[in-house]
Formats: structure tokens, C-alpha cells, sequence
């Protein structure tokens, strides 16, 4: 309650996130993700803010149906990761129906950029070039031909400015940037763009883990405006150039 007192918006970007950490810590997941998200709506309810833009993910969606992806695709999570958050969303349309509080849930694909760590339970960009610039092998898990959408985190941070700015605007919205990319593709692209070779390994799929995923982002543009443009190799470069400084 004492961050938030004096401000106009709130900015709800805590979590425990990932799949694979949830299925091995699924009750932190929800305490966090969930009681975690009550205590921001109820603190920003109390102080009269104008409005909640709550970091959610595509892992709500569970296995996509079909591709792209549409704000109203049904919502089937198989994680607790992807139920906890739909169940914070949930709670932020419920508060946004019920007080004054305009609420804006922004359902984030897979995000990367600079100054994201490396982590285990992390995005596959910071493991493969942790693990490039340590020559050691890429791992696949699959064939590698499942589908991402990649959205940098400077779109992902005009995306909360764009939502936060718009008023009248409650619901949830796709954060991605509208194209995707095989795994395969991203662990060829990554080595070109800095110039490191190393060898691929498979393994087996994880759970978890959806097969495609791609975004139709025209709700998000139409809303508030959102309007992604550093495109996957030039990000890869930007994150590389940082990564040989800070992951070796």
C-alpha cells in the first residue's frame, strides 16, 4: 500500500513465472501469482487509483487450437503457471466491473532482451546464448519445430506506457509481435548474428511446453495503440552485444 499511495497507475509486473517452476513449486506459483495480484487490486482500490496494467501471459491459452491467436481463443492453461495466471486476470476484470478501477491485462508471448539473465527456469533466448558463449551445446527439447512468438522488451515496455495512457480501456490484450519462428530457426539465427558455432543437441519435449504459438495483436493496436517494431534479429543482436558482457 505504500508504493502505490500518491499514484495514478499501477504497473502489476511481479511474479513467479514459468511453467517448469510452477509444476515443481505449484503452491508458491498461486500464492504469488494469485494472493500476490489480490493485494495489488485491493491496494489500488483502496487508494483510488485510476488503473491496474497487470503483466499476464500467453500460458493462460494452454495448447493453442489455432494460429494466430485471438484474444478470445478459450482458455485452457496445463501448467499452474498458465492457471495462476488466468486466475489473476480473472480477479482484474472482476475488479474492473466492480469499483472504479480500470484494469488492462497484458497477455505477453515470449519476451526478451537486454538485461535479461540467464535462468534456468527462464526464456530459451538467455539459456542458448549463456550457454554459446560458454561453447557448450544448445538443447532442443523436441524436434525443434515448434513455433514461438518473440517480442522484444522495449515493445513490451511501450505496450504497458500505451495501455496506461489509454483511458476507458479495460480487458485483456495479446503482447507479441504478430510472427513466430521455429526453434531451429532462432538457434541458427542466434549463432549467426554473433558469430559463435556450436553444436545442437535434442531432447525429449517437456511438459509443459505448447507445440505453436503465434499472436493476432490488432485488439492491442486498436486499444492503445500498440505497434511492435524491433524485429527478432535486430533484438538478437542488441541482446548478444549485451550478453558477451554480462553472461561470460
Amino acid at each position: 500500500q505504500r508504493a502505490i499511495d500518491g499514484c495514478e497507475v499501477a504497473f502489476h509486473l511481479a511474479a513467479s513465472v514459468g511453467n517448469t517452476r510452477s509444476i515443481e513449486h505449484p503452491i508458491e506459483d498461486s500464492e504469488i501469482n494469485v494472493l500476490g495480484t489480490l493485494r495489488v487490486l485491493e491496494a489500488a482500490r483502496r487508494h483510488g487509483l485510476r488503473k491496474v496494467v497487470f503483466s499476464s501471459s500467453a500460458g493462460i491459452f494452454g495448447e493453442l487450437k489455432t494460429v494466430p491467436i485471438r484474444e478470445d481463443h478459450p482458455a485452457e492453461p496445463d501448467t499452474p503457471y498458465g492457471a495462476s495466471k488466468l486466475g489473476a486476470e480473472k480477479l482484474c476484470l472482476a475488479y474492473a466491473k466492480l469499483y472504479p478501477l480500470e484494469c488492462v491485462c497484458l497477455r505477453y508471448f515470449n519476451v526478451y532482451g537486454v538485461n535479461q539473465r540467464y535462468d534456468a527456469y527462464g526464456n530459451v533466448i538467455p539459456i542458448f546464448a549463456h550457454r554459446a558463449l560458454h561453447a557448450q551445446p544448445l538443447v532442443i527439447y523436441g524436434d525443434g519445430e515448434q513455433t514461438r512468438d518473440f517480442v522484444n522488451v522495449q515493445d513490451v515496455a511501450m505496450a504497458n506506457y500505451r495501455a496506461a495512457q489509454a483511458r476507458g480501456v479495460s480487458g485483456a490484450f495479446n503482447i507479441a509481435s504478430g510472427t513466430r519462428v521455429t526453434i531451429n530457426r532462432l538457434a541458427a539465427l542466434l549463432q549467426e548474428v554473433s558469430g559463435v558455432a556450436v553444436q545442437i543437441e535434442h531432447g525429449a519435449p517437456r511438459k509443459g511446453d505448447v507445440r505453436h504459438s503465434l499472436a493476432d495483436i490488432a485488439a492491442a493496436r486498436a486499444a492503445f495503440g500498440f505497434d511492435p517494431g524491433v524485429t527478432l534479429e535486430r533484438g538478437l543482436r542488441e541482446y548478444m552485444a549485451w550478453a558477451q558482457g554480462a553472461l561470460v
